[in-house]
């Protein structure tokens, strides 16, 4: 595995930027086993806790397993012969599956006593849910309906394994159907949202990976099929309407 490293700009696009508004920016490339190992550590050497986001770029697909997610449900050999690695974030949720160009990334952290940081979990997504959706419309130029979900949680058979089956606090969905993911982990320096746009369909892929019965894989398949959607515009272009939508 190459080792992570900051990006400058990206490849056919001009580099991200927050300044002005109080958010500290980095841009990140690398395996996601690196960049989810580096989520929670601050992106230079300041020891204040500050606003921050950290776009993440990953270079290798990777099955990406909640928090709290049981092992069993990964298929360790199916991922080895794919060449499809297999990293665990520190949030909850269900797998999301992550590839070159197939995800818009974002780690946003805020730190303790924010005012954008709602004591209630169920609210202090809306926040972020509303970034986003502003950034969907915006690439489509109104042409797309984003809406984001209440506070609350979907609940199914899936809900703890497939993180684009059900619909979480402050996500996004588009014609019913999700489109951005958002989890949260809280400590005492504050609290970090890991977002994610699904930029193409990666459900096959990701249902491979998992140790399933053939039912279970058409189930999940069927279930993807009509919960999951895609933003279908480049990662650059809409991490770049994310950032200009932030508070």
């Amino acid at each position: 595995m190459g080792p992570l490293r900051r990006a400058g700009a990206r490849p056919g696009g001009r580099r991200l930027s927050a300044s002005g508004r109080g958010w500290k920016l980095v841009e990140q490339s690398g395996p996601a086993d690196l960049l989810v190992s580096r989520t929670g550590q601050p992106p230079d050497d300041s020891v204040v806790p500050a606003r921050r986001l950290v776009a993440c770029h990953v270079t290798e697909r990777a099955l990406v397993l909640g928090s709290t997610e049981p092992e069993d449900d990964v298929d360790r050999a199916r991922c080895r012969e794919r060449g499809i690695g297999v990293v665990r974030r520190r949030s909850g949720g269900g797998a999301v599956l992550v590839a070159p160009g197939s995800q818009a990334w974002l780690d946003v952290f805020l730190p303790a006593g924010d005012p954008l940081l709602d004591r209630d979990v169920g609210r202090s997504f809306l926040w972020l849910g509303a970034a986003w959706a502003a950034a969907v419309a915006a690439v489509s130029e109104g042409a797309i309906r984003a809406e984001v979900a209440p506070p609350g949680l979907e609940r199914s058979a899936w809900s703890r394994r497939l993180c684009f089956a059900v619909v979480g606090s402050g996500e996004v969905t588009v014609a019913g159907r999700k489109v951005v993911g958002i989890s949260q982990r809280r400590d005492r320096e504050g609290a970090w949202f890991h977002s994610m746009a699904l930029l193409r369909d990666t459900s096959a892929e990701l249902v491979d990976c998992l140790r399933l019965g053939e039912g279970q894989r058409e189930e999940a398949l069927r279930l993807l099929g009509a919960r999951a959607g895609t933003v279908q515009v480049s990662e650059t272009l809409l991490l770049h309407a994310v950032v200009e939508s932030l508070p």
